[in-house]
């Protein structure tokens, strides 16, 4: 994979680091790699002619023919770099879905304002003033009412694929801001989207609240009020490595980590990384990691259920992103892989790297 030509000055800001796997795409033997789903790959080259689109996605590492399997994924470092290499075709850092172009510099100059706020109130209101500042079509307000902070967007794009995909890009940068603001993870209480469930619903599920519902009038974000009184976590060594790793930093601020608890569903997933990273002699299954964490079966599969996640669709989960991860060093062959993943051979591990995402695992060689 061809590397990222050096960064030009103003960007975004900050360019994903590479580090072992190709353009930003981290070593395989570090922490774990969230992947992200092909609509969003989908939605950030929607502005591009033929020519643009296919020098991006080469420069992001992210093979054209991706585009056409609904269920592909790609690295989480390869659309952070795939969101600046867009940026710099359109100089725009919102993907040209607003009719004013957010130019490049622009997210970077927004958190250098924030500095001088005392308060995630006051830092999160400065931020949404910028936004009003950079944007025409799309904005953020935020109001309080009693314990729960609301934060609604007005949307007034008319194309329906372009408009869903301003509000997820802004609320995944209103809500990194947010968390960086915070310097912890906020969840979201409630996520009313004002448009139809989309098919990649269950990425929201992940990223924003486990609450959710479709075709509500406009988009609107529930959290705690409290979150507004805290003092806010920025500092310029805090702000100068968080626009080092943007956009990356950005749309994973609101993941679950390793680092916190998180829901059900995050434990789960962290038990099945570790046991696939580092075999135990028992194998892990639904009995057995139920009896670790002091719960019967059906209590672990019902809190599982609750946040509309299953044993098996999470133990899929897990692999399909440490595969995906894997398959982005050029190093490995895919028979490794497989085997690294606990495969007994190459042929089943196609079959099921297809079943979960439509692509052979050689599409992810030919970025």
């Amino acid at each position: 994979m061809p590397p990222l030509p050096k960064e030009p000055k103003g960007r975004f800001r900050g360019s994903v680091a590479p580090s072992g796997g190709g353009p930003g795409i981290p070593s395989p033997g570090g922490a774990f790699q969230h992947t992200v789903s092909i609509a969003f790959v989908r939605g950030a080259v929607q502005r591009l002619d033929k020519a643009a689109r296919a020098a991006v996605l080469q420069r992001a590492a992210i093979a054209p023919e991706l585009l056409a399997a609904d269920a592909a994924r790609v690295p989480a470092a390869a659309f952070a770099a795939l969101w600046l290499a867009v940026g710099e075709a359109l100089d725009d850092e919102f993907f040209g879905l607003d009719s004013r172009r957010m130019k490049v510099g622009s997210f970077a100059l927004l958190c250098h304002s924030l500095m001088a706020q005392g308060t995630v109130e006051r830092a999160l209101r400065q931020a949404l003033r910028g936004f009003a500042l950079f944007l025409d079509d799309i904005g953020v307000t935020l109001s309080v009412d009693g314990a729960h902070a609301l934060l609604a967007i007005d949307n007034r794009i008319d194309a329906a694929d372009a408009r869903r995909f301003a509000d997820e890009t802004l609320l995944v940068m209103v809500h990194g801001l947010l968390c960086w603001l915070a310097g912890r993870r906020v969840p979201l209480s409630r996520l009313d989207w004002g448009h139809p469930r989309p098919p990649h619903a269950d990425e929201y599920r992940r990223m924003f609240s486990t609450r959710l519902s479709f075709d509500h009038g406009a988009t609107l974000a529930c959290f705690d009020a409290r979150v507004l009184r805290a003092a806010t976590a920025v500092t310029p060594a805090a702000l100068q490595v968080f626009l080092r790793q943007a956009p990356q930093s950005v749309f994973l601020k609101q993941v679950h980590e390793g680092g916190g608890r998180g829901g059900w569903a995050e434990r789960v997933r962290r038990h099945l990384r570790r046991d696939v990273l580092q075999p135990a002699a028992e194998p892990l299954t639904l009995d057995v990691l139920a009896r670790q964490l002091a719960l019967s079966p059906a209590t672990l599969r019902r809190r599982l259920d609750d946040e509309g996640a299953g044993w098996q669709a999470l133990k899929d989960e897990v692999r399909r992103d440490l595969a995906i991860n894997r398959l982005a060093d050029p190093g490995l062959s895919i028979e490794h892989v497989a085997a690294q993943l606990g495969f007994n051979d190459a042929s089943s591990f196609h079959r099921a790297f297809r079943r979960w995402t439509g692509a052979a695992p050689g599409a992810y060689r030919s970025g």
